[in-house]
């Protein structure tokens, strides 16, 4: 009865995970959103003050709020990437406890 008990609490955390999968994708979402428009608005103020393409493809990684919003949407994709693996390693576990519950009733019932 303990395996049955595990089963149940591992579909409970993966159903539970699987919310969570799409909080955090909607994050990850907002995050690129916001970095994007950032990053155009960025590009488009330094060829206003006359940079070169070349001289803006240098810079703009290295403006602050550029990087910061590039920095978390690189946070919300990894949490949302260790959010899919959690899943994904749920999902194992769960199909090893009922392939160990189908061999300990399987040789329950031949014996």
């Amino acid at each position: 009865m303990d395996l049955v008990n595990q089963v149940f609490r591992l579909k409970d955390e993966l159903t539970t995970s699987i919310r969570k999968l799409k909080d955090n994708g909607v994050k990850l979402a907002e995050a690129e959103r916001d970095y994007k428009i950032k990053l155009c608005e960025t590009v488009l103020r330094l060829k206003d003050e006359g940079q070169t393409s070349t001289n803006i493809n240098f810079m703009i990684y290295g403006v602050k709020e550029v990087a910061e919003l590039r920095f978390k949407r690189d946070v919300a994709q990894t949490i949302y990437d260790t959010n899919q693996e959690f899943i994904n390693s749920t999902k194992l576990q769960l199909r090893l406890l009922e392939a160990q519950i189908s061999r300990e009733w399987g040789n329950g019932s031949n014996g």
